[in-house]
């Protein structure tokens, strides 16, 4: 990760299997390419979790995923460990306001999403209530703006060791090289 910043992991919390299977592939994809350490869902599938790897395998990086978790357990443990929770919704305080201290703060971060409306036990578990403005938004967009505004735009630059494949910047066209 970066030097001086603590880890975030994000955790997304309920599943609507006919809307959120690829919502679902996004959140990983924005989670590992904007600088997250891995992320957690509540549900069980086996599926995700090998497109997940294969992204990995063939993009680099280190990256975790992890289905099935109970969250509750997971917030719980989280906050037992000394890390904070970071929950992104319409309804917190204004990310602008916020961000600043989240950054200061040398505790590892548990960025929490939910795919629908979160139980209410959530809101008292954070120490973050965050809005990321105060309409309703994907948790997809969520992710990637907490993420941009934490790391400031250093990720655009994050390079991934072990990749199989490496993506070369072009003005037209597209070049993909492979490194393996």
């Amino acid at each position: 990760m970066w030097p001086n910043l603590p880890k975030l992991h994000v955790i997304k919390i309920g599943h609507r299997p006919e809307r959120d299977k690829r919502i679902d592939m996004h959140c990983v994809l924005v989670s590992r390419a904007f600088g997250a350490a891995g992320i957690t869902f509540d549900f069980k599938d086996t599926e995700l979790e090998d497109r997940a790897e294969s992204v990995i395998k063939h993009f680099g990086g280190r990256f975790s995923i992890e289905t099935g978790v109970d969250w509750k357990r997971c917030l719980k443990s989280w906050k037992g460990e000394g890390g904070e929770i970071i929950h992104l919704t319409m309804y917190g305080v204004p990310i602008q306001d916020v961000i600043g201290e989240i950054k200061r703060s040398p505790k590892d971060k548990l960025i929490v999403v939910g795919g629908q409306k979160v139980p209410h036990s959530i809101y008292e578990l954070a120490d973050y209530n965050i809005s990321i403005t105060q309409q309703p938004h994907s948790e997809v967009a969520a992710i990637c703006i907490f993420l941009d505004r934490y790391f400031e735009g250093a990720e655009f630059n994050k390079k991934f060791d072990d990749a199989e494949l490496r993506i070369v910047p072009q003005r037209m066209g597209k070049l993909v090289v492979k490194d393996k």
